[in-house]
């Protein structure tokens, strides 16, 4: 099997290691032709996961076409803000009936749309498409730490492809039809990360996090379910899976972003440090929007996007969340 990995950061390098090490050929798509270049000569990616070694199977160019040319299915793990973008260049190379899987987390700024519908409106056939999603980090995934996902498509056929394309004894893939539910919970979670995040850089304690968490949780469930997802998605792997790994791991970026402006950082130097786009810092904007035209009350989510953009105290806003007015928990 061919398979096209359109991305060449960390998840798209660990995602080639991983289908390397099943046999299958694999084409990766990277922007800047240099790391192609580097990834086809040594044989590893030279910013992300460079001590990743992949064999022969894997070559990598920032020429779509030549990616495309007789992928048998197409994994995207570019960043949420960059995917239609993408989808768009690759439209014109990929066959109508080829399999797609997007791994991007996030929801459209202006349209609110989930990212399997961006690639519906660009490459049609909705019932190729599926989303990924599950407490995966890229640098455990790549070192075969025992790990499961979910993939989430309208079509069990295209859910059950990527099922058996992506396990390995190591990485356990679920299916699951509830695709606005997944992707739903991969965009809201990095947000209640970066509360996390601000958490830590206060020192505030394991009290304060899981409180986070908790409501965190409640909040994003309440606005899935309002566009039409499974609740019982957000108890699953790509709900409180995905979550728990995100709020609390060393290597998540969203947490990492808002421990660094609790201490005093701020976005922008984060982001020119790391050369990484941080999805719940997007993810934000967007939710938050998608909240107000639905009529859902999302305290944290708010308070984030205050600290994050409106200059707010890490102190104060979320003394703002304490002190809100008493209320039944459900």
């Amino acid at each position: 099997m061919q398979v096209a990995v359109i991305g060449a950061g960390s998840w798209g390098t660990a995602v080639a290691w991983l289908l390397d090490g099943k046999g299958v050929d694999v084409r990766v798509w990277a922007r800047e032709s240099e790391i192609a270049e580097i990834i086809n000569t040594d044989h590893h990616n030279p910013v992300y996961l460079p001590e990743v070694e992949f064999s022969d199977r894997v070559s990598a160019s920032s020429d779509m076409r030549y990616v495309l040319d007789g992928a048998q299915a197409a994994i995207m793990v570019t960043p949420s803000v960059g995917v239609r973008t993408t989808a768009e260049l690759m439209a014109p190379y990929l066959g109508v009936d080829v399999p797609v899987v997007v791994l991007s987390k996030g929801i459209e700024m202006g349209s609110s749309k989930l990212m399997t519908k961006v690639l519906e409106e660009v490459l049609g056939n909705p019932k190729r498409l599926a989303g990924l999603s599950g407490p995966n980090h890229a640098e455990e995934v790549s070192h075969a730490v025992p790990s499961a996902t979910v993939v989430a498509s309208k079509n069990p056929r295209t859910a059950e492809f990527f099922q058996k394309l992506f396990s390995t004894p190591f990485f356990r893939v679920y299916t699951s039809d509830d695709i606005v539910g997944v992707e739903m919970c991969g965009a809201g979670k990095n947000i209640i990360a970066i509360a996390c995040g601000l958490c830590d850089g206060l020192n505030l304690g394991d009290n304060t996090k899981a409180t986070l968490m908790t409501r965190g949780l409640a909040e994003l469930s309440r606005l899935g379910i309002t566009v039409g997802a499974n609740p019982l998605t957000y108890m699953g792997l790509a709900g409180m899976g995905d979550l728990i790994v995100t709020c609390t791991s060393k290597h998540s970026r969203n947490r990492a972003l808002g421990e660094l402006v609790a201490r005093g950082g701020t976005l922008d130097e984060y982001q020119q440090r790391t050369k990484m786009v941080v999805e719940g810092a997007v993810a934000c904007k967007a939710i938050r929007e998608l909240a107000r035209e639905k009529g859902i009350e999302m305290p944290v989510t708010n308070m984030v996007y205050q600290v994050l953009y409106e200059g707010h105290s890490p102190i104060e806003a979320g003394e703002c969340l304490m002190e809100r007015p008493l209320r039944e928990e459900r």
